[in-house]
């Protein structure tokens, strides 16, 4: 172990606030940094980065699972195809062009722009809590939070929904991120889950599948020479104390920071990160 890469712990901190806070993959962030200020080739870096991202991701998951608003049946129904597919697209990752992959990574970020840029005002996200609040008279499932608040909803458009996790678990597996976007929009929007379940179910799906996906990086990684090896758990050792200080961090950018500020600064971001990938796609 060495201590080359101590500067990113501090940078780890503010990715994870900013991550958490806003609710985007922090791996987002991270695979694009690792390629373009550390040099680390596309695929080393998606693996680096959804390793980080799990650390992240477990305090969240940790506090949503103590709030008891996780919809496990849910959960468990979108796990069984976003692993294999996430499996899959980690595949992928390491037999696909550096340049391929670096595409389709700024092209996933634009996506990942463009839901921000998009994301509907206050007054809609509110006729979409009321919606999904509106049940039949025998809901398909209740839950009791830790509060002692009784959420009752049916779950719609569950084929979509089941198919959406496939893609998203592909996304996370090759890019490193994609799945918990697809989730935010599809769960509230389109399967009219209440906000507060929307917002830890997806959370419980999105560390999970990243779980698998990172455990099969390592694989590659071991596999690899012991100089990519010693190089990802370099980096590991100062960014995964970093993600953990910023998950902590995360909530308070939420409670002070306007939604609409941090959706249009996300959007503006996402779109600089792209365009410098596309640029050294072309400039190589």
């Amino acid at each position: 172990m060495t201590i080359e890469f101590w500067f990113m712990f501090p940078i780890a901190i503010g990715i994870a606030t900013i991550a958490m806070g806003s609710g985007v993959e922090g791996a987002a962030f991270f695979s694009p940094f690792f390629m373009i200020v550390l040099g680390l080739d596309p695929a080393t870096a998606i693996g680096a980065g959804l390793i980080t991202e799990v650390f992240g991701f477990s305090s969240g998951l940790f506090a949503y699972y103590r709030r008891q608003l996780i919809d496990y049946r849910l959960g468990a129904q979108v796990l069984a195809i976003s692993i294999p597919m996430a499996l899959v697209g980690t595949w992928v990752a390491h037999y696909v062009a550096d340049d391929v992959l670096k595409g389709i990574l700024s092209v996933g970020l634009v996506a990942v722009a463009l839901s921000f840029l998009r994301a509907p005002d206050e007054e809609v996200k509110e006729g979409l809590e009321a919606r999904a609040r509106q049940v039949p008279k025998r809901a398909e499932r209740c839950l009791t939070t830790a509060s002692g608040e009784r959420i009752c909803y049916s779950v719609f458009n569950r084929t979509e929904g089941l198919l959406t996790g496939g893609i998203g678990g592909t996304f996370i597996g090759m890019l490193s991120t994609g799945l918990g976007e697809l989730n935010g929009y599809l769960f509230l929007q389109r399967c009219r889950i209440p906000s507060g379940v929307a917002v830890a179910t997806s959370v419980f799906i999105v560390a999970l599948t990243a779980v698998a996906a990172s455990a099969s990086h390592v694989v590659h990684f071991a596999q690899a020479d012991a100089t990519t090896l010693q190089q990802v758990l370099n980096l590991l050792l100062f960014t995964v104390p970093g993600v953990i200080i910023g998950g902590q961090l995360g909530p308070y950018v939420s409670q002070n920071v306007p939604d609409d500020t941090l959706e249009l600064g996300m959007g503006v971001v996402f779109i600089l990160i792209a365009a410098v990938l596309m640029l050294e796609i072309i400039l190589a």
